[in-house]
This record gives C-alpha cells, sequence and structure tokens, in this order.
C-alpha cells in the first residue's frame, strides 16, 4: 500500500516506546545538520512564485497551490513548507502517533523550512504557458511536492497541485458559512459572495480504514473524485486565463488578472506521485484535455480494470526502486499499447518517499531509517525525474524547447537508471 505511514513506521515504534524522552532526542540528532538540509530550487531560466486559490469555499470547490514564472524578487517573502499545526497534527493522526509529541517533533525536524518560491511574486512570462495539474500521494498535502513543481515554473509552467478533499490528503479545509447572527454588519452588505469575514474554517483530516474494511471501495470512490478535482481545478485556470473574474476565498496578495491570456491551453498534462499516480490514470481516461501523463511510482491498486483501455494519451511511468512489487507493474503493463506510446523507468538507489520533499528534509542516516533517503543523492534522484519528465513532456505537448538533450532518460539511458522495471514479472502476476 502506497502511504508515508508504511515508510515511516519506525516513527511510530519508537515513540510510544516507554523511553519518550530518549527517543525526542533520537530525532533532534537526525535533525543536528538541517542548516545544510533544504528544498532544491528550481533549475530554469525563471524565477518561481507561488499562490494558494481556492473556490468556492465549500468541500465541493477546488483547493490548489499554484506555481509560476515570475518576476525576480530580492526581498519577497518565502512561504512555510508546511503551512500551519494543522498539517502536523494530520500526519500524526495519519501516522497514528500521539499529536502532542508529534508536532513538536515534526515542527522541530520540519517547522523551519521554506517553500523554493516567492509568496505571491507578480506574473512573469514572454511566452503562453503550458500547464501541469499535480496530484498528491495518500497522506500528503498541497505543498509537499514543491521540488518538483518548483522546478516545472522555473521552465515556463503553471503547475496548480491540487489539495484532494476526498479525505486522502493527511489534513485540508475548507469555509463552512457563519449563522447570520454571527455574521459582521460589513459582511452583510457585501454582495460579491462568501468572504472570511462571514466563514469559518472546517478542517478534514485523514480517513484511515475502518476494521474489516475492504480497501479497494472506498480507494475506488477517492480516485474518482481526486480525478474530478484535478479537472475541477483545470476548469478553473481556463476561467482566470479567460478573464473570468474569480474570487479566491483565500484572499490573497496574488493578482488573478495577470494570468489573462497566460496559458496555452492546448498543451495540458498531468501529473502525480503514488496514490496520485493513479489519479493521473483516472484523470486522462476522464479528461482528453490532459495531452499526457506523468506518474511517479504509481499506486494501482484504487483503479478499476475497465477504464485501462478507454486512455488514450501517452503514459509516462517513473519508478522507485524499493516500492514496486510484481502485482502493481503488471498493471501498469496492461496499459502498454502499439500506437500509444507508454513508457516506463526505475531510478536506482530510489525509495517510494524519494519524490516528496522529505527527502531532502532529514540528514542522511535518519532519513534512511525512516525511509525517506533511499541509496542515491535524493537531488541527483529528482534531477532525473524532473529531466525525464521535462523530455517526454516537450515530445507530447509539442513544445519548442531543448528539454529533447534528455530523451534518453526517456528510454533509462543513464547509469542510475533502469528501462522499465527491476520487478520480476512472474507469469501468474501478468
Amino acid at each position: 500500500m502506497s502511504s508515508i505511514y508504511n515508510d515511516t513506521f519506525c516513527i511510530y515504534t519508537f515513540i510510544h516506546c516507554d523511553q519518550k524522552r530518549s527517543a525526542l532526542s533520537f530525532f533532534t540528532m537526525g535533525s543536528s545538520c538541517s542548516n545544510n538540509l533544504g528544498i532544491p530550487p528550481g533549475n530554469g531560466p525563471n524565477a518561481v512564485g507561488c499562490t494558494d486559490f481556492m473556490m468556492d469555499h465549500t468541500a465541493e470547490g477546488t483547493f490548489f497551490r499554484l506555481y509560476y514564472p515570475c518576476q525576480e524578487m530580492e526581498s519577497a517573502e518565502k512561504p512555510d513548507w508546511v503551512p500551519c499545526k494543522e498539517y502536523f497534527n494530520g500526519l500524526a493522526d495519519f501516522m497514528k502517533m500521539n499529536r502532542a509529541l508529534s508536532e513538536r517533533i515534526f515542527n522541530y525536524l520540519f517547522g523551519s523550512f521554506k517553500i523554493p518560491a516567492y509568496l505571491d511574486a507578480p506574473f512573469k512570462s514572454n511566452e503562453k504557458c503550458p500547464v501541469i495539474i499535480f496530484s498528491h500521494g495518500l497522506g500528503a498535502f498541497r505543498t509537499l511536492y514543491s521540488a518538483i513543481c518548483a522546478e516545472m515554473a522555473s521552465q515556463g509552467f503553471i503547475v496548480a497541485s491540487v489539495e484532494h478533499r476526498d479525505q486522502s490528503a493527511s489534513a485540508t479545509y475548507y469555509f463552512c458559512d457563519k449563522p447570520e447572527s454571527e455574521r459582521s454588519n460589513a459582511s452583510l452588505t457585501k454582495s460579491s459572495g462568501a468572504t472570511q469575514q462571514n466563514l469559518v474554517k472546517e478542517w478534514m483530516y485523514y480517513r484511515a480504514l475502518r476494521h474489516g474494511e475492504s480497501e479497494f471501495p472506498l480507494r475506488n470512490k477517492q480516485v474518482k473524485q481526486r480525478a474530478d478535482e484535478c479537472i475541477l481545478a483545470l476548469d478553473k485556470l481556463t476561467e482566470i486565463n479567460s478573464g473570468i473574474s474569480v474570487q479566491n476565498v483565500l484572499e490573497t496578495q496574488f493578482d488573478w488578472s495577470t494570468l489573462k491570456n497566460s496559458m496555452d491551453l492546448c498543451r495540458i498534462a498531468v501529473m502525480g506521485h503514488s496514490f496520485g499516480g493513479a489519479t493521473v490514470i483516472e484523470a486522462l481516461c476522464k479528461e482528453v484535455k490532459f495531452k499526457c501523463g506523468v506518474a511517479l511510482d504509481s499506486w494501482m491498486t484504487p483503479l478499476d480494470d475497465e477504464i485501462f483501455p478507454r486512455v488514450k494519451q501517452p503514459i509516462f511511468f517513473i519508478n522507485s526502486e524499493k516500492f514496486q512489487w510484481a502485482g502493481n507493474i503488471s498493471r501498469m503493463k496492461k496499459l502498454d499499447s502499439a500506437v500509444i506510446q507508454r513508457k516506463m523507468i526505475t531510478i536506482r538507489g530510489t525509495v517510494h518517499q524519494s519524490f516528496p520533499d522529505f527527502t531532502f528534509l532529514t540528514g542522511n542516516w535518519i532519513g534512511k531509517l525512516m525511509k525517506l533517503k533511499g541509496e542515491i543523492d535524493p537531488e541527483l534522484a529528482i534531477d532525473l525525474c524532473n529531466k525525464a519528465t521535462l523530455a517526454f513532456l516537450q515530445r507530447h505537448l509539442g513544445l519548442e524547447k531543448n528539454f529533447n538533450q534528455w530523451d534518453p532518460l526517456i528510454d533509462g539511458e543513464d547509469e542510475n537508471l533502469i528501462p522499465g522495471t527491476n520487478v520480476n514479472l512472474l507469469q501468474s502476476a501478468i
């Protein structure tokens, strides 16, 4: 199963031992070199900005972190990697840890890190930007893949990293209307719709499997909702691109009108990790506006077999060396086609958590113990992933860039790559 919980179960073991004080010391030792750690910035020619968007305010609306090319900023703020303590609480619940203790640990380990992008910086691009919709993994949320998203934005893409409301995120939120009696007089006079003055924030946490509950029905329902949320995010970006005035419930400083005619909506891809990889397949099936998909270490369990022949777009599977198994790979192979390009590579020395940002934010030995790092340098691994992705996107979105210099990576032609998979596929699994 794909989850942060499985890959970091050792945290739970240490925290629930009798020597809790020693456990905290153990984790702080692992963070002793944190001043040398951080999320790598984008390597492309563009500075990167980011902002959050929510519309409408209910659980049925869309919520995403947007990454985009921006003006060079010398003093602009960079946002916290984890936006607030409720996300730490969500991670604790997801990993079945005590909230109070884990909040201290998570805050110590990760609380000082920043996203490698300028908050609400003015948009700037000399050309229309292709678009990527990004879907996070089980137990994650919209900010945890900022290394990948910032790299894509630095290379000229506009990236919407969706925060899913299907209860697969460790935490997310939406707003409910205040009762009429609690609304301020000022907000009642406004006719532009809901504002934070007359709304109450409502948190939604990860929904674990219940005792005896079968996993497939829940995950299949969730993957369908996740794909719908990716499509809804694209619909909102389409409105913004057309110049339709939008009301962002979050009331950020970003000027959304500057994105009018900024996007090349003939060049749209969908990308995701783990459960987000399954979401890529589901979204491709549901929406032909997505011209291709990139699935990072995809967890295929949530998908119905019947959708595979209905997916008509190119797909690129980029896998880790340690996560995949025969049954999962065999489901990817069901998408093989003689006429549509379906590619697969495996990055040597990687683990499932080599794709989210966690891999950059722990020291070497604690990262390996928690299975947040593999044997390969995490920056080398993500660089290979990003370059292979960019080459694939150029090929299938028809981009006029220089990303084709990395075409060999699509076929696994590098000492740190395996063409296809390292998993031995038994005939019975196929």
